[in-house]
């Protein structure tokens, strides 16, 4: 599978299996982890066989069988957000990959979880991670027209990009962005409140990944 077919794939799971994550599934994500760390200058890090992640209320009503999960970590920024936003959306690709659900989770986890990284770094949310009871749903989506405009005949690369930003994980599931295009130049305008910066990272990674990062270039980068 690759990862634009992960894209289509991919749902959220907020209920887990209690079979546990192969020692070859762990070894693939700490590699990749490891490389998105050194690639973005953050400290993302997996936890296995611990459901500390959210609390008791949390873990009866919502995150059923968490066990697993990705603490988003790293230095304090401005860009911090984005990053950890950037990287995750292809983290959790590359889980889907590997026959793995997930669920991008920015308001509802234990800020205990801070005592498991470095005090340097900042933690802004988690990723659940693990054998999903089911694989999820499609959630529900506005339509391209309501979130992006292009300046003439939209080419082919800009239609595909929206689309699948569309597919992407927002924190609290508003999709509250707007993709602009004027020629091979995008834009992204967010307003995502206090998840704003993780929003723009998880709607860049999966606008480039379906438009291609060779057709555009975004505006003032």
């Amino acid at each position: 599978m690759t990862l634009k077919e992960a894209m289509k794939e991919r749902h959220m799971v907020r209920k887990y299996t209690d079979r546990p994550l192969s020692e070859e599934a762990v070894t693939a994500l700490n590699g990749r982890i490891a490389e998105l760390n050194r690639e973005h200058e953050i400290a993302m890090k997996l936890v296995t066989g611990n459901s500390d992640a959210f609390s008791a209320i949390i873990k009866l009503i919502l995150a059923k069988g968490v066990k697993n999960y990705i603490i988003l970590a790293g230095p304090d920024s401005s860009k911090l957000g984005e990053k950890l936003g950037y990287a995750s959306a292809e983290l959790m690709l590359y889980a889907q990959t590997l026959g793995l659900n997930t669920w991008w989770v920015g308001g509802t986890f234990n800020r205990g979880v801070s005592s498991q990284v470095s005090a340097e770094n900042k933690v802004i949310g988690v990723v659940a991670i693990g054998y999903g009871v089911s694989q999820g749903a499609p959630h529900k989506s506005k339509s391209a027209k309501e979130v992006s405009s292009y300046k003439g005949d939209a080419p082919q690369w800009f239609t595909d990009g929206v689309e699948a930003a569309l597919l992407a994980p927002t924190a609290l599931n508003k999709q509250p962005f707007m993709i602009s295009g004027d020629g091979n130049e995008v834009s992204i305008s967010c307003d995502g409140g206090i998840f704003t910066g993780a929003d723009l990272g998880l709607i860049k990674y999966h606008f480039e990944l379906g438009a291609g990062k060779e057709n555009f270039r975004w505006h003032h980068e």
